[in-house]
């Protein structure tokens, strides 16, 4: 099996703002309430942080709760925030679907439609746990894979298997430019964005590479989106975009679509950049 990262793909050296976040008790029914401990390496400037600023750090499963992880800085203080209310993202990884084939299937061709090559530079915005471990297992060596999402739950079950893999809270918006140029991007779940299609492709055209790829899916299509829709108002807030508002949208910030299907059982859209940045 090949391994998703190069040797070169290493930690950045911690800085002050930094959090060590460990997830405590965490539950297979995924429940919308968590504990976490955030181990900080000097006090905090503020009690509050911004979401936008949380770079999470997960020591490997083997280590134990209250484990100096930054031993040559003293004592390090705990804060406990009991509870933090999540939004509900169970749907994303269906336990009825997690060893069926063609469900699988599906998964392995928004993956390949990627084109990920030695190198690249990859993000996922709001991707399922299980896409995360295709990815990882199926892809060829990258330099960078960067997994932004608003659960620190889901985060935080990514980073607890994958060291490597880096983390970011927040909205895909806002993710700092230090990641760019991006190669490929997944939308693995557009219709959670908060955004419009046009600042969307404003960002990405900011911060891709000439030739970047760009994949929109949803590995169940239109009608499994109504249903989840339903269920999760307060997750799933706008729909997959049509073929015509999405070439619009695109061709405004040189992004073309090469590729796109919209069965009623999966979606896919591929797109490609085509200026370089400014």
């Amino acid at each position: 099996m090949n391994s998703l990262f190069s040797p070169s793909s290493l930690y950045p050296s911690p800085s002050p703002y930094h959090r060590q976040l460990q997830p405590q008790n965490i539950r297979s029914n995924r429940s919308n309430r968590r504990r976490y401990q955030l181990r900080c390496p000097l006090p905090l400037p503020h009690p509050s942080l911004s979401r936008n600023s949380l770079h999470i750090i997960i020591p490997r499963s083997s280590s134990s709760v209250g484990e100096d992880i930054y031993p040559n800085e003293g004592s390090i203080p705990a804060i406990e925030f009991e509870d933090i209310t999540e939004k509900d993202w169970s749907f994303l990884d269906p336990d009825d679907l997690v060893s069926d084939q063609d469900y699988g299937h599906k998964l392995n061709r928004i993956i390949a439609s990627g084109q990920i090559e030695s190198g690249s530079r990859v993000v996922v915005s709001a991707g399922a746990e299980g896409f995360v471990d295709r990815l990882v297992d199926s892809s060829s060596p990258c330099s960078l894979l960067l997994v932004v999402h608003d659960s620190l739950f889901v985060l935080a079950g990514i980073k607890e298997k994958y060291d490597k893999v880096k983390c970011w809270q927040g909205e895909l918006l806002y993710v700092p430019e230090k990641w760019a140029p991006l190669d490929v991007v997944f939308l693995y779940f557009l219709p959670a964005l908060p955004f419009g299609l046009d600042q969307v492709f404003g960002v990405l055209a900011k911060h891709c590479s000439p030739g970047a790829r760009l994949v929109i899916s949803h590995p169940q299509g239109r009608e499994v989106l109504e249903q989840q829709r339903k269920k999760y108002p307060d997750v799933i807030i706008s729909d997959l975009p049509k073929k015509s508002v999405l070439q619009k949208a695109a061709s405004d910030h040189s992004f073309d679509l090469v590729e796109f299907v919209d069965d009623s059982g999966f979606y896919l859209a591929v797109l490609k950049f085509s200026s370089a940045r400014d």
